[in-house]
């Protein structure tokens, strides 16, 4: 039986996703013109659903993310535990060629099981890791049934191997998109995904999407 089923979202567009800058927790940026549409397309989809209370990260963009439900009246709590991870001195910074190596050499060590790796002074993958341990422990123990969420593209592919309790190496299975939707029911054994980065409620009535706009 199903205990309770959470709607996992990734923030709509900013400007410095389009332009290539690392964001990462340090950086709280504003959805742009694309991520505000993305945002009204998601809730245009979902505004149906009886959700019970929306959960965001403590950084403006998800706030902006899901704000056509808060204004709806749908309760709102901030839980900075769904920050995005930290990417240190490369944050608010576009990435060039000594960042693009240091973060494959990061990405090898967690691939390889070393997660006390991190960017230069930046989060390492055991202190993300445990932080959404912590806050999958806390939706455990909610008692709503219909949950939202909206986080960040790291901080989501971390909440993905706990969810699914694999080792944290698998990050990179998970992909991620602008307000891609991920669904997980939790069960009596724990929690299964349902769906993955979906942006269908991004198609518009020409057969474009979003992402042909950007």
């Amino acid at each position: 039986m199903t205990e309770k089923t959470i709607y996992i979202l990734r923030h709509g567009q900013t400007d410095f996703n389009l332009q290539g800058i690392v964001q990462g927790g340090g950086v709280d940026t504003s959805l742009n013109d694309t991520g505000q549409k993305q945002a009204q397309a998601f809730h245009a989809a979902y505004a149906h659903l009886p959700f019970e209370v929306v959960l965001t990260s403590g950084l403006q963009r998800t706030h902006q993310t899901v704000k056509p439900f808060i204004e709806q009246g749908l309760r709102w709590e901030q839980h900075l535990e769904i920050n995005e991870m930290g990417w240190g001195d490369h944050e608010g910074k576009k990435a060039n060629p000594q960042s693009h190596a240091e973060y494959k050499a990061v990405i090898d060590a967690w691939n390889n099981g070393d997660y006390s790796a991190s960017m230069p002074n930046g989060e390492t993958a055991a202190e993300l890791g445990n932080r959404l341990n912590a806050f999958v422990d806390h939706l455990r123990q909610r008692e709503e049934q219909l949950i939202l969420v909206c986080s960040h593209g790291r901080a989501m592919r971390g909440l993905m191997c706990v969810l699914e309790q694999v080792p944290l190496a698998r990050m990179n299975d998970y992909g991620h998109s602008n307000t891609g939707l991920w669904i997980a029911e939790q069960h009596s054994v724990g929690f299964a995904l349902k769906l993955r980065n979906d942006t269908s409620h991004l198609v518009i009535n020409d057969n474009k999407s979003w992402k042909s706009l950007r």
